[in-house]
């Protein structure tokens, strides 16, 4: 028995849904002009008014927003609203440690909780439900987006945030809780710590799993199921795009539906930038069509993936996304947190390093570990042990002041890690999704 939180929208015909789209769009484009003078110069630039924008089929005429505009309009530029009428920011790390702050009215925060709501209604969950919320609450969207959505789903709803491990199984255990939201790779170490503690999957009251932020292989959701005895389903989001919930997996397990009321999802070739068919596969591109204070315009997420319109079992007839394939630029997603090499290389030169440097990403019993090994320069060569753990320990606190996350860092000898045909192999993901 599928559930719904809107079934007159999740299950409305396509024709209603392009009304839709065709009228959000057209307002939502009107509103840009008028309120984003950053986004309005380029749509001169490209010759675009909103009198050419008369419904989804004149989206590629519009142009693209990446991560580069969010950092050079970083703090207000792209903002659509009078801050007057903002009641919250989400943050998330930027390419260069420029964080991407993202701007919601008190509109915006009801709709993206809304998405959550559906989420936790197609993985089962009503107004009897506990939902255990353990995703990183704060600047995060992970924790405010579920923890809303539970809300509105009227489930009794436990925000322990993350870590705490033992915390968070007493309350799943002592307050039966039913559903479980977290990164993949934290369920999977909640599953072997309540394994360990000689919990089997009968003995654990959690029936389903919301996990996202990260990407998870088909094998990892099937010991998950297998370690709590749930159902594991996949939810996908940006904080650009507000954060969780942009899409979501249904009990077929195939793909994510996209609320498309809200985001029009389209998919590109990264290098001609052209829009692809259903089905080809390319850079996913989105546009927020109801979003007042922060509203990205074909958004590049530089997430590979493809769409599919095929008919779901479950009655939904939103659009499905893919598991994303990979990414089109060179960000790590490590414990949830989005990690790019230049972040780290912009650490490195600060301390006076030569950007000669490797980054290895693995996962061990389920948390990813994040190792960098930097090559010292010919001057700051040493073999004094007091020396060189202190030159580490400088840059693992730099690091995490930037990352957000401990990495482990080694220094090494100058010229010993490999440069292949001159160019070096700058990071190594050993972790098998």
């Amino acid at each position: 028995m599928e559930h719904y939180y809107q079934p007159e929208i999740e299950c409305a015909s396509r024709e209603e849904i392009i009304a839709i789209q065709n009228e959000k769009l057209v307002r939502q484009v009107r509103h840009v002009w008028d309120n984003v003078p950053y986004y309005r110069k380029k749509m001169e630039e490209k010759g675009v008014t909103p009198d050419d924008i008369k419904s989804i089929d004149d989206l590629h005429k519009l142009p693209f927003l990446s991560k580069t505009d969010l950092r050079e309009a970083y703090p207000y530029g792209l903002l659509g609203k009078p801050l007057k009428d903002c009641v919250r920011i989400q943050s998330t790390s930027g390419t260069t440690g420029k964080r991407v702050v993202a701007f919601y009215t008190q509109h915006d925060i009801d709709l993206w909780e809304e998405c959550c709501a559906r989420a936790i209604m197609a993985a089962g969950g009503t107004n009897e439900d506990v939902v255990q919320v353990s995703y990183g609450y704060g600047l995060f969207t992970g924790g405010p987006g579920l923890n809303g959505g539970s809300h509105k789903v009227g489930s009794l709803t436990i925000p322990t945030s993350s870590g705490n491990t033992e915390r968070q199984i007493m309350f799943i255990m002592d307050l039966s809780a039913t559903i479980l939201c977290c990164t993949p790779s934290y369920a999977a170490y909640l599953g072997e710590k309540m394994k360990e503690m000689g919990l089997g999957p009968d003995d654990i009251p959690l029936k389903a799993g919301i996990f996202g932020a990260e990407a998870w292989s088909e094998e990892m959701r099937h010991d998950i199921e297998k370690t709590l005895g749930i159902k594991a389903y996949d939810i996908y989001g940006l904080t650009e795009l507000s954060g969780p919930g942009v899409s979501f997996e249904c009990s077929e397990q195939r793909g994510m539906h996209i609320n498309e009321d809200h985001f029009i999802a389209e998919i590109i070739d990264p290098e001609t930038e052209e829009v692809l068919p259903d089905g080809t596969q390319g850079e996913l591109v989105f546009t927020s069509i109801d979003k007042e204070a922060f509203p990205m315009m074909r958004y590049r997420t530089r997430d590979i993936c493809t769409l599919t319109r095929e008919k779901c079992s479950c009655g939904r007839t939103h659009v499905r996304m893919a598991k994303p394939k990979g990414r089109s630029d060179d960000m790590l997603i490590i414990r949830g947190v989005n990690v790019f090499p230049s972040q780290i290389e912009t650490v490195l030169l600060k301390h006076g390093y030569a950007a000669n440097y490797q980054i290895i990403v693995d996962r061990v019993n389920n948390t990813d570990t994040l190792d960098v090994n930097v090559e010292m320069t010919p001057e700051m060569f040493t073999d004094n042990i007091g020396e060189i753990e202190a030159m580490q320990k400088a840059l693992v606190e730099g690091l995490k002041s930037m990352l957000g996350i401990k990495a482990k860092v080694t220094l090494v000898a100058p010229k010993t890690i490999t440069r292949s045909e001159g160019k070096a192999v700058r990071v190594i993901d050993r972790r098998k999704i």
